[in-house]
């Protein structure tokens, strides 16, 4: 009769001792988990998002020419074929033409091209002129190169960014747009660059007050955008807000380019449902009518 009595404030007291425990852990975690937050994307207000946005053609294009001038120097694009430029709802559709390799823009654009081949007769290695059937080209001819050719830092590969990253299109464009100076405090290295919407933790580079360490972290690719960096064929001003949220959507668009599609055959299906439990409900009220249950 004694035991359990005696057991009862022994294990209040270790309940007591975990929670404490557990209290103080997480008040030691909060100023790191704070310190490491990146600043929260802001909004491109693109018109593809929800479940009925479609892609703006004409934003597309605008994003594939900053794409084609000016991170396609650094970035591959390797899972994305030029035929795809020319598909339903890519940038340069045109539902006239049924065959996206017969399209006379994409032709155009993959031309300019110099796809790595093997000559079929000789065998010997050779550059020919791109086709729509051929993928994006890399700008290295491996990722050692591609290394050495920026710092130590290797440009990643752009063909599902917007999937691989939070928020997507809203990260790349908050991310491109964002560049801002170092405050006064940060210590910085060689070939790093700081932005508030990239992860990281400036704590142990911060000079400053350690409760306002900044939000962020470093990145090794340098501000690549400048105002009036590309023409635009359609007239509109090339800021480098404009031209962020541009290329945003068209890797974003790269990512999925049967988006829409499927947007569009999820609607259908849900329409389908409807009608289907419509059409069960009414026949389950015609066959038991009168029955009792």
């Amino acid at each position: 009769m004694t035991r359990p009595v005696a057991k009862a404030p022994r294990l209040a007291m270790k309940a007591a001792l975990v929670a404490a425990v557990a209290a103080l852990g997480l008040t030691a975690a909060s100023p790191a988990l704070a310190a490491g937050e990146a600043k929260h994307p802001r909004s491109g207000n693109f018109s593809f998002e929800g479940p009925f946005g479609t892609f703006d053609q004409g934003q597309l294009q605008r994003g594939y020419k900053v794409f084609r001038e000016v991170c396609a120097a650094c970035h591959g694009m390797n899972l994305l074929s030029f035929r795809n430029l020319a598909e339903e709802g890519g940038p340069f559709w045109d539902p006239h033409e049924s065959n996206p390799n017969n399209n006379r823009f994409v032709r155009a654009l993959a031309a300019e091209f110099e796809i790595a081949d093997i000559d079929s007769e000789t065998g010997e290695e050779l550059f020919r002129p791109g086709t729509p059937a051929d993928r994006f080209p890399e700008p290295y001819p491996n990722a050692t190169a591609a290394a050495a050719a920026n710092g130590g830092a290797f440009p990643p590969d752009l063909s599902v960014m917007a999937k691989a990253r939070h928020d997507g299109a809203n990260y790349i464009y908050s991310l491109l747009s964002g560049y801002v100076d170092p405050p006064e405090g940060l210590r910085m290295a060689a070939g790093q660059y700081y932005n508030p919407y990239m992860a990281g933790d400036m704590t142990p580079f911060w000079d400053g007050d350690p409760e306002h360490v900044p939000y962020g972290g470093f990145i090794a690719m340098p501000n690549p955008l400048r105002a009036g960096q590309v023409t635009y064929d359609d007239g509109t001003e090339a800021t480098v807000d404009q031209m962020s949220r541009d290329v945003s959507a068209f890797i974003a668009w790269a990512s999925d380019p049967r988006a829409v599609e499927r947007k569009r055959t999820g609607l259908a299906v849900m329409i389908y449902l409807l009608l289907f439990a419509g059409l069960t409900y009414a026949s389950y009220r015609r066959i038991w009518r009168g029955v009792s249950h």
